[in-house]
């Protein structure tokens, strides 16, 4: 296990906010808004990308939420832990091992550590919160769901896993179709439906709206819960992963357009159109906000880069205000 700084899980006081989110940009607007929050976060995160390698089980979009809100990071490689090595991984290869998903020598203690506990008869829950404990992250960090979930994309060779898909393969095949497997039993759990029902603010974080997203709203009861808080009148934010057409890392923008959506921020508010009241957009697609307000959006329109901590607390803070939530530092 990574070396953590000392526990800062505490207490504040305020409101509750809950974010969806997977991948690198869900993992960046988290260690904002956790600057804003502290204990008063959870995050809910995509569990469709998980595998397992080597005999140990892991789980890459929790794990990228995890060191960023521990501040443990590779900011540079957008994955990881900052300062890494790769001794174990290397020798697999010399050995004769398919060692193209790359794992530290330092990550490979998490991923030690969960299997263990899993294999004991741990939920995924239960060990999630173990390892934010263990890292000494503020907020709460919750699995989708407790019941195993895996994403696929069809290409022009057939289904493929979505991490051969995406790491072995670089993201380089077109993705015709997407398909949940083990979705139709699977449930979100009682943490993650709790957490939408306390929450004064629920957002949507900028990750790839279809496979980071996607699984955790194709989950039986998400959505139904997110309309739910709506009645209530709760605010549900979406943010922007597309910025001048692009999405600032990965693959959603090409997902968009070969699924048949608009890569752009106007395509991904009309995904959420059923789900959030109010939409973030950065100014370079200004020209887009009226398009989205008439899709009945609230729309803020700020800059929605986060290249430091700095940037993702302003983000942070710009979405709590824009949900009319407080801003105190937690």
């Amino acid at each position: 296990m990574p070396e953590a700084p000392a526990a800062r899980r505490r207490t504040t006081p305020g409101p509750r906010v809950v974010e969806l989110a997977g991948g690198v940009g869900g993992a960046k607007l988290a260690r904002g808004l956790q600057a804003h929050l502290g204990s008063r976060l959870t995050v809910v995160v995509n569990t469709g990308d998980d595998l397992e390698r080597h005999g140990l089980v892991i789980w890459p979009d929790h794990d990228t939420v995890a060191y960023t809100l521990a501040g443990l990071d590779d900011a540079e490689r957008g994955w990881g832990l900052a300062g890494e090595t790769w001794s174990v991984i290397e020798r697999l290869g010399v050995l004769g091992q398919d060692a193209w998903f790359r794992l530290g020598d330092r990550d490979i203690a998490t991923h030690l550590i969960r299997t263990e506990h899993l294999r004991r008869g741990d939920r995924p829950t239960e060990v999630a919160r173990r390892l934010a404990e263990l890292l000494g992250v503020a907020s709460t960090i919750l699995p989708m769901t407790d019941d195993e979930v895996r994403t696929e994309v069809l290409t022009d060779d057939g289904w493929l896993d979505f991490q051969e898909y995406f790491v072995h393969r670089g993201q380089a095949p077109t993705v015709h179709e997407i398909r949940l497997r083990g979705i139709a039993n699977a449930r979100p759990t009682p943490e993650v439906l709790d957490a939408i029902g306390a929450a004064a603010v629920i957002v949507i974080a900028p990750s790839n709206p279809m496979v980071s997203v996607g699984p955790i709203l194709a989950l039986h009861g998400v959505r139904e819960a997110l309309r739910a808080a709506r009645d209530r009148a709760v605010p549900v934010v979406a943010v922007s992963g597309i910025v001048g057409g692009r999405a600032l890392k990965g693959p959603a923008d090409r997902m968009l357009t070969s699924l048949g959506h608009e890569a752009s921020a106007l395509g991904v508010a009309g995904l959420y159109a059923d789900l959030a009241d109010a939409f973030v957009l950065d100014r370079i697609d200004a020209n887009l906000e009226p398009a989205i307000a008439e899709l009945g959006f609230r729309t803020l329109v700020t800059d929605t880069i986060m290249s430091d901590d700095d940037a993702r607390a302003r983000l942070a803070g710009d979405v709590l205000e824009f949900a009319g939530a407080s801003r105190p530092t937690g």
